[in-house]
């Protein structure tokens, strides 16, 4: 059912309730990128720490989350913005929203899951492994030229044409039926679709770490423009060759890692 019954001030609280999220978010960025944990959310600093693996896990996949809240969730406001209009004349639309946020950054955390495991099985083989412990200088451009390639991938550009169309992809997805089970679906699928889109610019910001808050503001800038603007479609490609030249000048020694 499209609810239209809503008023400003709801509007006007609604935004400023999300505005207020991502900016607590990124001030959560910023103090633990001052902190002596930020390493916990770098490759490199990952695993050193006196707290148990689980704890770790843990701590890290709450970094991620809140990394993805600065990062990602601009670039889905198109689509929370709709959804918060078709459900508007629901009661239990807040929650329905919530629902749909809550897939989204399940979503997102059980990638981070994966990038933490696969970070640790790599540290495990570089330490195993004497030839991959002497290029391991080369991870960093490896992850750079990986990000680059894939701006130019179909299945990026799939994922980016279901991210662009909120509308097309709020009707294939929500019909009202099962109101609760069909928000958290949502999220899920464009959590999926956004993973798709921006999975290799995320693992370069594992790469780089949070205490570089103007990587992450740029990388975030960039993942948002992609998803949201009219002119996204003009950064894609752009973005790629940077990556790619910037990561071709690291194997080639001329720029430090």
């Amino acid at each position: 059912m499209l609810g239209t019954i809503r008023t400003t001030k709801d509007d006007r609280w609604y935004r400023l309730a999300l505005g207020g999220l991502v900016l607590s978010a990124w001030l959560v960025m910023g103090i633990w990128g001052a902190s002596p944990y930020a390493g916990w959310l770098h490759h490199e600093g990952i695993g050193e720490s006196d707290i148990s693996p689980v704890s770790r896990l843990i701590v890290f996949v709450f970094g991620w989350t809140v990394m993805t809240i600065t990062m990602m969730l601009p670039g889905s406001l198109p689509l929370l913005h709709l959804f918060r209009r078709v459900t508007g004349a629901r009661p239990d639309r807040n929650p329905l929203l919530a629902r749909l946020g809550a897939g989204y950054l399940v979503t997102w955390a059980a990638f981070g899951t994966l990038v933490y495991a696969g970070d640790a099985l790599l540290h495990e083989l570089v330490e195993r492994v004497a030839w991959l412990d002497a290029v391991s200088w080369g991870i960093p451009a490896v992850v750079l030229l990986a990000a680059g390639v894939y701006q130019f991938t179909s299945l990026k550009e799939k994922c980016l044409a279901e991210c662009r169309s909120p509308y097309a992809f709020l009707v294939g997805t929500w019909h009202g039926r099962h109101p609760a089970r069909e928000a958290w679906n949502l999220g899920v699928r464009h959590g999926l679709f956004c993973v798709g889109c921006c999975w290799s610019l995320m693992l370069l910001m594992f790469a780089v770490g949070v205490a570089h808050l103007g990587w992450m503001l740029a990388l975030g800038v960039v993942m948002s423009a992609e998803r949201a603007l009219p002119w996204g479609r003009g950064v894609t490609r752009p973005a790629g060759v940077l990556l790619i030249g910037w990561a071709v000048l690291q194997l080639a020694g001329v720029v430090a890692a």
